[in-house]
Order: C-alpha cells, then sequence, then structure tokens
C-alpha cells in the first residue's frame, strides 16, 4: 500500500484541526506532515544569503556540539538534499587508513544517480575535528547519528538548522536551505554564472534554478526599492 501523497496528507490534516477547532493541533499536524511526507513537505525556504549570518549558524551550532556544525557546513559546502547528507556513513568519508577521504561518491535517494564530489578545507575541517570526538567509531556507523541510536531523523535535522537560524533573525530556513545557500554563493562566487549552477543542481532549465535560489525575487524586491519616482 502506498503512502498518500504530501498535498492530500496536509489537506487532510488540516481538516482534522479545522474540525477539532485548535489552532495547536493544526501546527503539530503540519510540522508532523512536514516530516514525514518529506521533510519540509511544501514549506518555502529561502538561502541564508548574508555571509556574516552563516557565520553566526557555526558559531551557535559549534556551541551544540559537532555533529550539528558539521551538519551545517557539510549541507552548506556539498549542495546534497538531506536525506543524502544523513545517510551518509563515516566510511564514506573517511579512508581505510582513517584519513579524511578527499572525495565522496554516493547514489542519491531521490535521483538514483551517482554523484561524485570533493571535500573543500570547510569541510574537511569540520570533519576532522568532530571525527576526534568520535574516535574509536567504526565506519558502518552513521556520520550523524541520534543520541537514542541510528541516523539523526529529518525533523530533527530540520529543528537544528531552523533553531539556528531564528537564532541569528532568519525565519524561512529548514534543511532545505543549506542546498540553497550552497547554490545562491556559487552564483554569486561565479560572477552570475547560471549554468554552472543549473549542473551542479541537475536542473533541467535555468530558469528554475533561477527561481530556486531566490534570484528572480531579489531581482523583483530590487526594481521596487531601486525606482523611487
Amino acid at each position: 500500500m502506498s503512502l498518500p501523497t504530501k498535498k492530500k496528507m496536509r489537506q487532510f490534516m488540516q481538516t482534522v484541526a479545522l474540525i477539532m477547532n485548535c489552532p495547536q493541533v493544526a501546527s503539530s499536524f503540519l510540522l508532523l506532515a512536514n516530516f514525514e511526507y518529506g521533510g519540509q513537505g511544501e514549506m518555502e525556504v529561502d538561502p541564508i544569503r548574508d555571509l556574516g549570518k552563516i557565520t553566526e549558524m557555526k558559531m551557535i551550532l559549534n556551541g551544540k556540539g559537532g555533529r550539528d556544525r558539521l551538519l551545517f557546513i557539510m549541507g552548506i559546502n556539498t549542495a546534497l538534499r538531506i536525506s543524502d547528507l544523513l545517510s551518509l556513513t563515516v566510511g564514506d568519508v573517511m579512508d581505510n587508513e582513517g584519513h579524511i577521504s578527499n572525495t565522496v561518491e554516493l547514489k542519491e535517494k531521490k535521483t538514483r544517480k551517482t554523484k561524485r564530489f570533493p571535500l573543500n578545507e570547510s569541510v574537511r575541517s569540520a570533519l576532522s575535528d568532530y571525527l576526534t570526538e568520535r574516535q574509536g567509531c567504526n565506519r558502518s556507523e552513521p556520520l550523524f547519528p541520534s543520541q537514542k541510536g541510528g541516523t539523526l531523523g529529518r525533523g530533527h535535522a530540520w529543528r537544528i538548522i531552523n533553531a539556528a537560524g531564528k537564532s541569528v533573525g532568519l525565519e524561512n530556513i529548514g534543511t532545505h536551505s543549506l542546498r540553497k545557500t550552497f547554490a545562491y554563493h556559487v552564483y554569486k562566487m561565479t560572477g552570475e554564472d547560471i549554468g554552472l549552477v543549473q549542473k551542479l543542481l541537475n536542473h533541467s532549465v535555468a530558469k528554475i534554478t533561477l527561481r530556486y535560489i531566490g534570484i528572480d525575487r531579489e531581482r523583483m524586491d530590487k526594481a521596487f526599492l531601486d525606482l523611487n519616482l
């Protein structure tokens, strides 16, 4: 028996909450739908555009532990979807001699395509710090373990990133913001090479990529603010 679509599940839960006439229940139902049926469901999240906010979030997450900081740093530097990030094992990022790997190769859960990418210095440094904390861990263990055992859940990961975002004054932030942040800053770093970003994200057309990283909205907002008739 297949699961209902995210849209149908959200509609059902909203209806139940309305019948019960309880806003708190409605909110809880929608969060459940988001976490259990696709991470963030249909919720729209933003990239983190301000480099200063990224630094602040790293500091906040560092105070929570190496795992949470690594989740954030890997997310904004690799463009992996949260499902792929959470599926990583220690052996995926460490060679047989215990050294941090230069590259990672995995099969994407959504596309079933093989993805291979290098690890930059920011990721390697965060990995080194974190794996030092976990000395003696088995290569088959999850890279992002839950405190209760097993792999960190998508809902928990979302709450970690969302809370860190709110701590620095950002509202529309979730786990998918990590992938969007990578794309946004590659776009800016390369002099707005949308073709490269499109290829990195495996999008079919550039228009989708521009909308995905919020450039269309950014340009429209700028037009309003710059006009001043």
